[in-house]
């Protein structure tokens, strides 16, 4: 096995054994991205000098014979929403090209203060508006496991780079399923938090009420442990919650018998691929197999979720990128003769068709005559999602559902039809509309595609998600399947 293709725990040991050094696994890590980042196209920015030298900070560390945290020295990525002070940060515009912030993102900090390595910025759906990453500024991240393939997005470099082993993590952040659904598409294991559990200070703000950090790992034991660095409150973040944080790694390998599954009709029939249902089905009767108990249950105003959100989410996303124009950082339209022509030609040329579209969709939501009619109604809906999952927990304790109604698509299949490219999130967006907490991890395998399985919890129970999402995956005998392409050495599908 090449160093890169450890997963974090095993990295862990090995550098804490001093059986290998934080710079060697770096140096595997940066010359797997040069064997694979020109197929992948995971990155906007490589910070190889910067990692080297936090890899030699970790290095000396050990040396000096102190502890040593469970991300010492492991490399990981940043999704390039995430500030990162005197580091390029573009959210994948073009309004932001030249963006370097004077600060970090606490999630950044919380990282470097366990010693992990930033070895780059990941590419996304700029302004993380979309579900397959051609919405970027830039470029067109490609799929792992078929790079005819999108990998999901907004967070499709994060989900992508990780898969392919060109870091051990990454971060991402989902507003409505941005982590989750490329997680699904790209066979890794991806974790929306619930809405408070992670601060959002220095993420580039989407939609205030929705956007949540989390992780993408290539197993749920590494997810656990990403958590247990990223989570608590931080007094910075009004919407940061002061709840105590347990040790997420206590729950995986805890027995799953007894819990309750519930299984909600509606998540099996909007529009989900018969192929896709019937591998999720199987996931499901293993985990009856593992001794779960399966509830019917029913959330009756899931239907109602996808157009309430798509008033919400470019509602707030109108208000929050109002500030981009042009006059006190990112992009700027030079040859205007006016103030309003500046800011008219900066935000025309520097932001893409999409957010654009977004904007515009939020401003008229918002505007007067209308905010009764579209905005108020959209969050009254949005309470009868949140109650209709408020009397499912007291059936179960977790929901067990598909993480996107299909595998991946094909590259420019959707780019022209916005309504199709919404409904890939038309299953993870409830559960961001409720705030609560679910994670994605790989199921199955349909024509080498993989599949994701969606995990949903309590408010603040990222616990017993973990606990069951891990003993799913051991029971799994595909769970180090690796894509194959590039340099592997061992097997794909």
């Amino acid at each position: 096995m090449k160093l890169y293709q450890l997963k974090v725990h095993e990295a862990h040991k090995l550098i804490s054994d001093k059986e290998i050094s934080s710079e060697e696994l770096l140096l595997s890590v940066l010359n797997r991205i040069e064997d694979v980042e020109g197929m992948v196209q995971g990155f906007v920015t490589v910070t190889g000098d910067y990692a080297r030298k936090k890899a030699r900070e970790a290095d000396e560390k050990i040396a000096r014979g102190e502890a040593v945290g469970p991300l010492t020295g492991i490399p990981f990525a940043l999704k390039d929403n995430m500030c990162s002070k005197d580091i390029l940060t573009t959210c994948s515009s073009k309004i932001l090209k030249n963006f370097i912030p004077p600060y970090n993102a606490e999630v950044f900090d919380r990282l470097e203060e366990q010693g992990a390595v930033l070895v780059g910025k990941t590419n996304m759906d700029e302004f993380a508006m979309g579900s397959s990453t051609e919405n970027s500024g830039y470029f067109t991240t490609r799929n792992p496991w078929d790079p005819a393939r999108v990998p999901g997005g907004s967070s499709g470099g994060s989900a992508a780079v990780a898969a392919a082993d060109e870091v051990l993590f990454a971060l991402g952040s989902d507003t409505g399923g941005s982590i989750r659904q490329p997680a699904s598409y790209c066979g890794v294991v991806g974790m929306k938090p619930t809405y408070g559990r992670v601060s959002r200070y220095g993420l580039i703000a989407f939609a205030s009420s929705l956007d949540q950090i989390g992780p993408l790992t290539r197993d749920v034991r590494d997810c656990a442990l990403v958590m247990n660095a990223i989570c608590g409150h931080d007094p910075k973040d009004s919407t940061s919650t002061p709840v105590e944080v347990p040790d997420y790694s206590s729950f995986i390998g805890e027995e799953i018998k007894g819990i309750r599954m519930g299984i909600a009709e509606e998540y099996f029939s909007l529009g989900i691929n018969h192929e896709v249902k019937d591998m999720v089905e199987e996931a499901v009767a293993g985990l009856e197999g593992l001794g779960m108990e399966k509830v019917e249950l029913s959330l009756p105003h899931t239907s109602y979720a996808l157009p309430a959100y798509y008033l919400v989410n470019p509602a707030e996303a109108s208000s929050n990128l109002a500030r981009y124009d042009g006059i006190r950082y990112g992009f700027r339209y030079e040859d205007s003769e006016s103030l309003l022509e500046t800011y008219k030609k900066t935000r025309s040329v520097g932001f893409g068709a999409e957010v654009k579209r977004r904007i515009m969709l939020g401003t008229y939501a918002l505007s007067s005559g209308y905010y009764d009619a579209y905005y108020l109604r959209a969050q009254k809906v949005r309470t009868l999602i949140k109650k209709d999952f408020d009397q499912a927990f007291e059936k179960c304790d977790v929901i067990v559902a598909p993480t996107a109604p299909t595998v991946a698509f094909r590259t420019g299949e959707k780019v022209r039809d916005p309504l199709q490219m919404y409904l890939n999130d038309v299953f993870t967006i409830p559960v961001s509309m409720s705030g609560l907490p679910a994670v994605s991890i790989p199921c199955g395998f349909i024509k080498g595609l993989p599949v994701g399985l969606q995990i949903i919890g309590k408010a603040f129970d990222e616990g017993t998600i973990l606990k069951v999402a891990g003993a799913f995956e051991e029971s799994m005998p595909f769970k180090n399947m690796k894509p194959a392409f590039g340099s592997y050495s061992r097997g794909g599908v």
